[in-house]
């Protein structure tokens, strides 16, 4: 479907330099755009191409030398995210239940729904309007999913699961098994019965492979707008605040609780048994041992440094220890002559 800039321009609340009514129909990155596609432009990196880009529009938040038309806006990136929802809306699937799908009697399913082949569906499930569920997915007993949903194929809910309105589930996703619950008795670890409930909030988006256990005894809860990378990890009784977000392969520990617009990188660790704030950024690779309290950034490790200079840091490391302790006796010796 093809749009007029001007009409883009409506939707993101922008100001259009040049034709109003040139068609946009695709996006495009500023090297690689032709003609009827629309690129944008948020980091100075890529400034250069903005003299020699075929598109027919570049979103950008102040004016430029371009020979594409500018639709000017505040937030570039956010308002390329609207216009490229528009230009890509979701496929609209035919609703029903497939022949092959396996349903129980006692659910209720809303006649808007989409169940697709091989899917499992076992007793007491609430199925809302719209949703659409893709073949070979399980959904255990007593789960609720909420309105306009959508899960991709091979995805598993286990039993009494949670999932709100608009949510999307992406492909292996793993929700509501058991958390790593066991207690050490004479030799031998006992396991610990999860009797919890995984409750995911609404506008909340899964990446592929990642997994949410339930909780111990009370729930795991992610909030509202939370979106999720691919290979995550969230343990249970794992509490995420709203509009937070997770790079790939990070993992929280059980029973964390991390307030509002949490944002992490890639390869973070969080442990277990914390508190984090409102409004932390953790940078990739980090490790999370104790409890933040006060918003703002926060890193660990050392970037990347070539092996000669990695070998020498190491090594001083090592010698820090020793360091310490001959300090502390030249500190003893000068407070004594003191």
């Amino acid at each position: 479907m093809a749009w007029t800039l001007g009409k883009l321009a409506e939707l993101v609340n922008g100001q259009v330099k040049g034709d109003e009514s040139v068609a946009i129909d695709s996006v495009a990155t500023l090297a690689d755009a032709v003609k009827g596609q629309i690129s944008f432009l948020t980091s100075t990196k890529y400034k250069p191409f903005l003299a020699t880009t075929q598109a027919s529009a570049v979103i950008i938040a102040a004016e430029d030398e371009t020979p594409a038309n500018l639709l000017i806006v505040e937030n570039p990136h956010a308002a390329y995210a609207k216009v490229a929802q528009e230009l890509y809306p979701r496929t609209v699937i035919d609703p029903g239940i497939h022949p092959t799908a396996t349903v129980h009697d006692s659910c209720t399913i809303h006649e808007s729904a989409h169940i697709g082949p091989n899917v499992v569906v076992e007793e007491n499930v609430i199925i809302d309007e719209r949703v659409s569920i893709g073949a070979n997915s399980f959904i255990g007993r007593e789960s609720h999913i909420g309105k306009e949903t959508l899960i991709y194929p091979l995805v598993t809910l286990y039993h009494e699961t949670v999932i709100g309105m608009r949510c999307i589930i992406h492909s292996n996703v793993v929700i509501g098994a058991d958390g790593f619950g066991f207690a050490f008795d004479n030799g031998v670890w006992l396991k610990i019965p999860q009797v919890g409930k995984a409750v995911i909030g609404n506008d909340v988006e899964i990446g592929a492979c990642s997994t949410i256990d339930r909780g111990a005894i009370g729930d795991t809860v992610i909030g509202d707008g939370v979106k999720l990378d691919n290979q995550i990890q969230i343990a249970h009784n794992v509490q995420v605040g709203d509009q937070s977000v997770i790079a790939a392969q990070s993992g929280i520990a059980g029973s964390t609780k991390i307030g509002k617009h949490f944002m992490i990188g890639g390869h973070v660790a969080v442990s277990g048994h914390l508190e984090i704030t409102d409004n932390v950024v953790v940078t990739g690779k980090s490790t999370v041992t104790k409890s933040i309290k006060e918003p703002g950034s926060y890193s660990s490790t050392i970037p990347v440094e070539p092996s000669n200079k990695w070998r020498r840091y190491v090594g001083r490391f090592k010698r820090l220890e020793s360091l310490s302790k001959r300090v502390a006796k030249c500190e003893e010796i000068l407070k004594d002559k003191d």
